[in-house]
């Protein structure tokens, strides 16, 4: 048996998962006991010039990756719609799916598991989080027995790293941004990642998995780092303090909060040293007490990572012989 994979979307993500399933074949194959191949590609544009082999089919016609015999179709494009769409059909005709779409596994990512449990299919999205750190599994693992009390995290590489160079090497924001342009952390419109929303939608999406359910989501604060100045990072640094770009999710009085905003901490914080492009979560437990978990948060190999993992988790022979459909 040959695991027949489909990509959707081949930007910095998906070209990511196709250098690596190229560069590991070998490894993956010896991990699965079997091998995989790549047979279909999902573009916007099918004329746009492509480090692609010939072989290798590329359509802008969704319907043509659900026509073809395939295992497991890898997600990843940008917005809601139609990405929804994409991954509950290929659900329906039992396509085990990974994605790695925040904004819309935030949204409808309770509705395709659901799904997914139905239709006897995986649905991996270690991605979706914290890039190529394993926060979801760990957590996942953690919810066997603890009670998980808060969350505190930075969870938006680009963020970090724009507020590590401003503290380190005195950059402005405008110089800091530009450099994580120049190194493929930072998108050409990065509002995403400096306004918010990139760190809200993962902070989400780690509330619905450890609480089964999500604050309103007008109700959580929300801040970005584009107003803060040199001289806050300067004054906050002669107190022995950083500033940081801190989601936190916790259940108070039987219902969950959220923000997301920055907050100067001091070297006593798990959080004082992730640094750079990295991502971090603090987890406040009853049992296990207080862990940290560290790891990059930006860049196609990252993500890549979290997503093949995915891939191997759902082919893995002892996980289909337990039935266990959704981790």
């Amino acid at each position: 048996m040959t695991i027949k994979i489909a990509i959707l979307g081949l930007g910095t993500v998906g070209q990511g998962v196709y250098e690596t399933l190229l560069s590991h074949d070998q490894y993956i194959s010896e991990k699965l006991g079997t091998d995989t191949e790549l047979v279909g590609v999902l573009v916007n544009d099918s004329l746009k010039q492509r480090n692609l082999p010939n072989h290798i089919p590329i359509t802008t016609n969704y319907h043509d990756i659900l026509s073809k015999d395939v295992d497991v179709i890898i997600e990843a494009t940008v917005g809601d719609h139609p990405a929804f769409e994409y991954l509950s059909q290929a659900i329906q005709k039992g396509i085990h799916v990974i994605t790695a779409n925040k904004a819309m596994f935030a949204r409808y990512g309770k509705q395709l598991i659901e799904k997914a449990t139905e239709n006897q299919v995986h649905i991996g999205y270690e991605a979706t989080t914290a890039s190529g750190t394993p926060i979801l599994r760990t957590l996942k693992q953690l919810l066997q027995v603890n009670q998980i009390e808060k969350m505190e995290a930075i969870l938006n590489g680009t963020s970090n790293y724009i507020l590590t160079e401003m503290t380190m090497n005195h950059t402005t924001f405008e110089e800091a941004l530009v450099q994580a342009q120049e190194k493929g952390f930072a998108e050409a419109n990065p509002s995403n990642d400096v306004d918010g929303n990139d760190a809200f939608y993962k902070s989400m999406i780690l509330s619905q998995l450890v609480y089964d359910l999500q604050p309103n989501w007008e109700d959580v604060y929300q801040e970005g780092i584009g107003e803060i100045s040199n001289e806050q990072i300067q004054h906050a640094a002669q107190r022995g303090q950083k500033i940081k770009h801190i989601a936190t999710v916790e259940m108070r009085n039987g219902e969950v909060a959220a923000s997301i905003q920055p907050m100067q901490i001091d070297d006593e914080h798990p959080l004082y040293s992730v640094d750079g492009v990295n991502n971090g979560i603090t987890v406040h437990t009853d049992l296990l007490g207080t862990f940290t978990l560290t790891g990059p948060g930006a860049g196609k190999l990252p993500t890549a990572s979290a997503i093949i993992e995915d891939l191997v988790y759902v082919f893995h022979k002892e996980i289909k012989l337990e039935k266990q459909y959704i981790y």
